[in-house]
């Protein structure tokens, strides 16, 4: 590769920078849509103040403690654990955000292997 296109790769790559405007989604009402494995939509919703997250599933109501360690990084850990891997805390991170939508990574705090990514919207403040 010569000077000249690698000087163009790092000028281009330099310049991008995906938005991250992480405290307008640290409370709110949101939507998660994820695919089951029979192909299926999951629909969940939560509401998350600065303390507490109340998610929504199949009729089931389940609720976490927040613990925001920086702007766009957070622990969950639930309140009422009905097993030993709820008992596990979850550790979200805000990867990028725009309008009324945000991209993040989430799994068990400490493992790194098995992070996932997912999306939700936000549908109230």
């Amino acid at each position: 590769m010569n000077l000249r296109a690698l000087l163009l790769l790092f000028f281009f790559t330099s310049c991008y920078n995906s938005e991250r405007n992480c405290k307008k989604f640290q409370t709110g009402t949101f939507e998660f849509e994820s695919i089951s494995k029979n192909g299926d939509a999951l629909v969940t919703k939560f509401q998350r103040t600065k303390d507490l997250e109340i998610g929504y599933f199949n009729n089931v109501i389940d609720s976490s403690y927040v613990n925001w360690v920086s702007e766009c990084e957070c622990i969950l850990k639930k309140i009422n654990p009905k097993s030993l891997n709820e008992r596990k805390s979850v550790q979200m991170k805000i990867l990028s955000t725009s309008e009324d939508t945000y991209v993040f990574e989430y799994s068990f705090v400490g493992d790194i292997q098995n992070r996932q990514r997912g999306s939700a919207k936000k549908i109230t403040n």
